[in-house]
């Protein structure tokens, strides 16, 4: 950690130092709010995208593009929101964020066609991005000493709650309102955000310098090389990857913009992403971390609904309160957390955290065709407990020993390993569902002969009453649901993997002493 110190005399400017402890708090909190909408609204139409099909005269395809070019316009801003901050300020890159955020929810909300849909979702996601990885370094800069350790554990908490209970709160409006109110229900927040940041948030003066030198090639490649890796890996899966033409070509410019963007940011004195922070050990395997726990929090966000909606049939508000006690569970730990974080090494309660989720996930393996909210509650628990434990020590272990100018560059970076690790975790689920459905079907149906004795009852059974077809279609109809089932156990089982080796590596981890808890820390910090 030394090597990243910088001298005392600048661990905190004075606008930080000149507020009380309780403004300080309260100014923190504002900022959560707008954190928590903002990654909220990744997930909130998950369980509601066909209520806005039908709104909106869409089809499956465009759909899609409701949470794809969000996600896409997200990714693209969070690394960049360090320089930005920088340059405007934490205060007021936090309040236009919230501001642009709250008033392109009013747009989503009136949109009147797919396209009006999927360009406001884009801007939505481009403006409100910013306010994710600020909140981390606020969390640093407001916050030292054991206060770091309550700071973050609410900073994770929020990180893996709100994309947790998307589909839940998203699910529960539709059903009681329209799907029109999953936007127009960010107006009060992001307005009270707006409002109150200026008034509250002294953290840093607007450097607007740095504008003439700032890395505009660099900005161009990365958004690229972020905006067509992350259309690769969403629309790859339905469009059999390399087999379709548009997927070829924008491979093709993440490989190219992506090695132009790693040489020139290592070669440009003032670079947008500071990859030199990745000389940190334990920045790199936190960021590592952060990276597996997203392909944990979203691809299960993503296989538990369509689990629930294509083989149990579930409207949006069953899929909603099935998925909502991770939630609470997360709730739960967070005392619990808070307490061990006083007094034992971060490191162990990351190992437990992560090892937690992994069996977490092994639970969800035994899954069969009739699971519900009673079978999914257990797994459930168990994942929820640990990501506050799996969550919170990631970001005080890698974030804590940074210095303030490099904590903002590099927290766009940690916070953009854990959406990069989200969509890779659901492309990469999207193709086992699509591959091994297929495989676990043709293995079934080599049992489905004259010899099988169950087989043949069902069919004639089905004959008697409905005639030949309609028993040879239920026979497939049943065959399929089951191979759909078994692929969804493989998919919670390569994702269980990943907390394995995630668990393994903790160790590598340097212990790391609280920002502010003693001189060479502060200097650290």
């Amino acid at each position: 950690m030394a090597t990243l110190a910088l001298p005392a005399a600048r661990v905190a400017p004075p606008a930080v130092t000149e507020l009380s402890e309780g403004k300080k708090i309260f100014a923190f909190a504002v900022m959560c709010v707008g954190f928590f909408i903002a990654l909220l609204d990744i997930q909130i139409v998950a369980a509601s995208l066909q209520d806005i099909g039908g709104g909106l005269s869409a089809g499956a395809d465009e759909l899609s593009w409701v949470q794809t070019s969000y996600l896409i316009a997200e990714i693209i801003v969070i690394p960049l929101s360090g320089w930005l901050s920088r340059v405007m300020s934490t205060r007021w890159l936090f309040a236009v964020s919230a501001a642009g955020f709250t008033l392109t929810s009013l747009l989503c909300g009136w949109a009147w066609n797919i396209q009006s849909m999927i360009v406001f979702r884009a801007l939505q996601g481009f403006l409100g991005g910013s306010m994710i990885p600020t909140a981390f370094t606020a969390a640093f800069a407001y916050f030292k000493g054991p206060r770091v350790v309550i700071a973050a554990a609410c900073i994770g908490a929020l990180s893996s709650l709100a994309p947790t209970l998307g589909p839940t709160v998203g699910g529960w409006i539709t059903d009681n309102y329209s799907w029109h109110w999953l936007f127009f229900v960010n107006l009060v927040p992001g307005t009270f955000v707006t409002v109150m940041v200026p008034m509250l948030v002294r953290i840093d003066k607007p450097n607007l310098g740095l504008i003439r030198g700032a890395d505009y090639l660099g900005m161009v490649l990365m958004a690229a090389f972020l905006g067509c890796l992350e259309y690769t890996l969403e629309e790859g899966p339905r469009w059999d990857w390399f087999g379709d033409p548009t997927i070829r070509a924008t491979a093709w410019i993440t490989a190219i913009s992506g090695v132009a963007f790693v040489w020139r940011s290592l070669s440009y004195s003032q670079p947008v992403v500071d990859l030199r922070a990745l000389k940190n050990r334990n920045f790199t395997l936190g960021c590592f971390f952060s990276f597996v726990a997203g392909i944990g929090i979203f691809s299960i966000i993503y296989l538990t609904p369509l689990f629930l909606g294509r083989v149990r049939g579930f409207s949006a508000q069953e899929i909603g309160w099935t998925v909502f006690s991770t939630g609470v569970f997360q709730l739960m730990a967070i005392p619990v957390y808070a307490y061990c974080a006083r007094r034992i090494d971060l490191r162990w309660l990351l190992m437990f955290g992560m090892a937690c989720f992994a069996a977490g996930v092994w639970s969800f393996t035994p899954i069969t065709h009739d699971w519900g909210w009673q079978q999914f509650l257990l797994p459930q628990a168990l994942r929820g407990f640990a990501q506050q434990f799996a969550i919170a020590p990631t970001v005080t272990l890698t974030l804590g020993g940074l210095p303030p100018e490099r904590l903002k560059l590099a927290s766009g970076l940690f916070n953009l390993m854990r959406n990069l690790g989200g969509a890779i975790g659901i492309a990469a689920c999207g193709t086992v569902l699509n591959d091994r459905t297929n495989l676990h079907f043709l293995r079934l149906a080599e049992h489905l002969t004259a010899a099988n004795p169950n087989s043949v009852d069902l069919l004639n059974s089905v004959s008697a009453a409905h005639g030949n077809t309609a028993a040879l279609r239920q026979l497939w109809s049943l065959t399929y649901r089951e191979a759909q089932v078994l692929t969804y156990s493989d998919a919670f089982l390569l994702i269980a993997g990943c907390f394995v080796v995630a668990t393994l590596l903790v160790p590598l981890m340097r212990k790391a002493a609280l920002p502010g808890a003693a001189p060479a820390s502060a200097d650290a910090h």
